[in-house]
């Protein structure tokens, strides 16, 4: 069987999502299409604004055969290590190929990634990390890695480098919205970002103005959800939780959060004895050194308690989520052949520590009510 892969977060999955699907297949002819996803974390240090189950369910309704989740240590990281977890997963599943969007699917991707970077000069503190990583690229290439899934196909290239060259790669041109566009417009295809914003600032009339720009099943369910849609938002319930744990915990407690660093644990304690809202204190602690995104990762891992120590104790693992009946086939047919454990039911005992991801599914029960891990089976779609 012939097989693609796809790394996904679909928060929400849109028209956007349906092209892309509808490009891939068409592009690589395959049998069965993977799907590694976010699970209910996702890398810019947000709740998804609706669980992995749920995200599931719609990715396999819309021509996905199988879902596995990325783990939350892969999942909440910056480009490079949330591109390399995901093709590792993928390689892991012996995926034939992977297919990825772009803001410029012809650009020769390859070449940029040969070029090689001095990364002393990345050291400065009068800007961000991304920010002198990108103009280091530019002044060598004439290219600017400036959009988010151009970045991500950059990285998600560099990790087929490093992992296996051999696996195909197949861009696929964005069509239309660009990953940041924050704002609704009357095509039928915006982004997810778009979605969330509208969801979040207008909830009464959020139906009204997203029909048409992703399924309505999808569009049916955010609504019947959509007080735990909008508590998955930073500035509510979240802020509360995060403002507790930063309070209750010492600096030296902070010290040991994975990516806190330069001190920056004396200015979260500080920020959160001042601040009462999420938005003032994020405005607090942002420095030109730390994007607002790196800041909310960091946040993250605070609220989830993730040590330096945990993370580099992780070992990589194949959580299903859910499958087709062409995906039932592929992991009847291939399971034996894959390079990683694959995990069908939640067990804390298993020689596999599940912690991280059974703490996040904790706190996102928390914020929506729904529990997330122990009961639930893989989900099956047989249509």
């Amino acid at each position: 069987m012939k097989s693609v892969g796809t790394i996904v977060e679909y928060n929400p999955f849109h028209n956007g999502h349906i092209y892309h699907l509808q490009q891939l297949r068409q592009k690589t002819n395959a049998d069965v299409v993977i799907a590694v996803m976010s699970g209910n974390f996702v890398q810019r240090g947000e709740a998804a604004i609706i669980d992995k189950w749920e995200r599931t369910k719609v990715a396999l309704q819309n021509g996905i055969d199988l879902v596995i989740e990325l783990p939350i240590y892969w999942a909440v990281q910056p480009a490079h290590l949330f591109a390399y977890g995901a093709v590792k997963l993928l390689n892991a599943l012996k995926v034939n190929a992977l297919a990825f969007g772009a803001e410029h699917a012809d650009a020769n991707f390859k070449k940029l990634t040969s070029v090689k970077l001095d990364a002393q000069k990345f050291k400065q503190f009068n800007q961000t990390y991304a920010t002198l990583y990108n103009q280091q690229l530019e002044q060598q290439t004439g290219f600017s890695l400036n959009q988010s899934n151009d970045i991500l196909a950059y990285f998600y290239i560099l990790a087929q480098q490093k992992i296996n060259p051999n696996l195909n790669l197949y861009p696929i041109q964005r069509k239309i919205s660009r990953h940041t566009d924050s704002n609704l417009t009357d095509k039928s295809i915006v982004s997810a970002s778009a979605i969330r914003n509208t969801l979040f600032a207008y909830s009464n009339d959020a139906e009204k103005l997203l029909r048409g720009k992703l399924p309505n099943n999808l569009l049916q369910l955010l609504m019947k959800q959509i007080d735990q849609v909008i508590n998955t938002n930073w500035s509510c319930e979240m802020w509360t939780l995060l403002r507790h744990q930063l309070l209750v915990m010492s600096i030296n407690q902070l010290q040991q959060i994975y990516q806190m660093s330069e001190g920056l644990e004396y200015r979260l304690k500080k920020s959160a004895e001042q601040n009462d809202t999420w938005n003032d204190f994020l405005e607090s602690i942002k420095t030109k050194r730390y994007t607002y995104t790196r800041l909310q990762r960091v946040c993250l891992y605070t609220l989830l308690n993730i040590t330096n120590k945990e993370i580099k104790q992780q070992q990589s693992y194949l959580r299903l989520l859910g499958f087709s009946e062409r995906g039932r086939q592929y992991l009847q047919k291939y399971k034996k052949n894959f390079t990683l454990p694959l995990i069908s039911r939640f067990d804390l005992h298993s020689d596999i520590s599940l912690d991280l991801d059974y703490r996040a599914g904790k706190i996102y029960e928390l914020l929506t009510g729904k529990e997330q891990d122990l009961r639930h089976k893989p989900i099956m779609y047989l249509n």
